[in-house]
């Protein structure tokens, strides 16, 4: 939308009016389309991700199958009986892929670890050990830069 002013005094044209150029509108407040944020949790292990994923294919499969089955049911359809036996034989293939997920991801969890949060005390103790361990080796190079010298530096020889 143009800009109207009504002329200053030193116009040609007292009170004549004229259409300023447009300037470009910019939006003082910019959102952009989506905002990153940080993964809630964290991307499963590859063996379990690939074992869900087997498993929802096989659930989503298994489902289609008992679908059809009870369709083929209802219309009275020479399909329905082998479509109800492949539905029970898909049921158990289905459990046996949702438990595979479970046992997967204890597998995994057992050999890599499970990532927990100790409490405060574990954490004090911990921190103490760790600055026991550092002192400990900070004394065991100063002895040895002392053994390496031959005893130079000290006060007093034995």
């Amino acid at each position: 939308m143009g800009a109207r002013r009504v002329a200053a005094e030193g116009d040609d044209v007292a009170g004549a009016r004229y259409d300023a150029p447009e300037e470009p509108e910019v939006d003082a407040y910019y959102r952009p389309l989506w905002i990153e944020e940080p993964a809630r949790r964290r991307r499963l292990p590859d063996p379990v991700r690939t074992s869900a994923v087997r498993a929802v294919l096989i659930i989503a499969v298994t489902l289609m199958q008992a679908m059809v089955a009870f369709l083929c049911t209802l219309a009275g359809s020479w399909l329905a009986f082998p479509m109800v036996l492949s539905s029970v034989a898909s049921t158990v293939v289905a459990t046996w892929a949702a438990l595979d997920v479970w046992v997967t991801r204890q597998v995994w969890n057992q050999r890599h670890g499970v990532v927990s949060e100790p409490s405060s005390t574990a954490r004090a103790l911990r921190r103490e050990r760790r600055t026991a361990r550092r002192q400990a080796r900070a004394t065991e190079r100063a002895q040895e830069r002392i053994r390496r010298q031959g005893g130079a530096g000290q006060l007093s020889h034995p």
